[in-house]
């Protein structure tokens, strides 16, 4: 008869050094600003080589808890959404390369819209609408030359954006903008497609200045 099987932990070196210095920093003992041990130092205390310990910082470099300098202790960084999200940019990659990743992200990028341009249509000052009709403009100018139209369409979107007051939804304003940028150039060569968008622009702003934030929904306003 078989014994009970024996639990292996089958994870390799450095992923445990990193889940051990990633669980210290989380906890505390490591602060924003704080230099880690010199690799020597981590080496021994962890009893591995210097592979496994370069690499355990390279994979807290990545996820934005540390900072690595040529010469230097590596130091526990402060995260940011905009390092956390373009940390995302090669899995979104390869979620794009199908069509239902496309319209998946495509969704999220709508029902952030749906945020945004009711809280521009609540909370813009005159100042920020006065900005949304600048951006308008450019837009209107733009139609008829595909890579001004994005330029000037990724701007529009962006001053939405900004009405937050928040730079984690820049962060994914750009994000978006960036990820999406393909699929919005292939709609593009579609004939009447950039006058189609922009009109779509035209009726979010018109709503936007009247203070009309159910007008302003993309649902009504269809936005592009």
């Amino acid at each position: 008869m078989l014994n009970d099987p024996v639990v292996i932990n089958r994870r390799k070196l450095f992923e445990q050094v990193a889940a051990h210095l990633e669980q210290e920093i989380l906890a505390g003992k490591f602060k924003p600003g704080d230099r880690l041990p010199p690799e020597r130092d981590l080496q021994e205390m962890f009893g591995v080589g210097r592979p496994a310990i370069r690499e355990a910082l390279i994979t807290l470099q990545r996820v934005g808890l540390l900072e690595i300098s040529n010469g230097a202790p590596a130091r526990v960084a402060m995260p940011t959404v905009q390092g956390i999200v373009t940390g995302l940019t090669p899995a979104v990659q390869q979620i794009l390369s199908g069509a239902e990743g496309q319209r998946q992200l495509q969704r999220v990028r709508l029902f952030m819209e749906v945020g945004l341009v009711r809280n521009a249509a609540t909370d813009a000052t005159d100042q920020e609408v006065q900005a949304f009709a600048d951006a308008l403009d450019d837009n209107r100018r733009a139609v008829g030359n595909v890579e001004d139209f994005i330029r000037t369409d990724v701007a529009f979107h962006y001053v939405l954006a900004t009405m937050m007051h928040n730079q984690a939804f820049l962060a994914l304003h750009d994000a978006m903008s960036t990820w999406l940028l393909e699929q919005r150039r292939i709609a593009l060569i579609e004939p009447g497609e950039d006058t189609a968008s922009h009109e779509a622009h035209v009726r979010i702003y018109e709503a936007v200045a009247a203070r009309d934030a159910d007008a302003a929904e993309p649902s009504n306003a269809a936005t592009s």
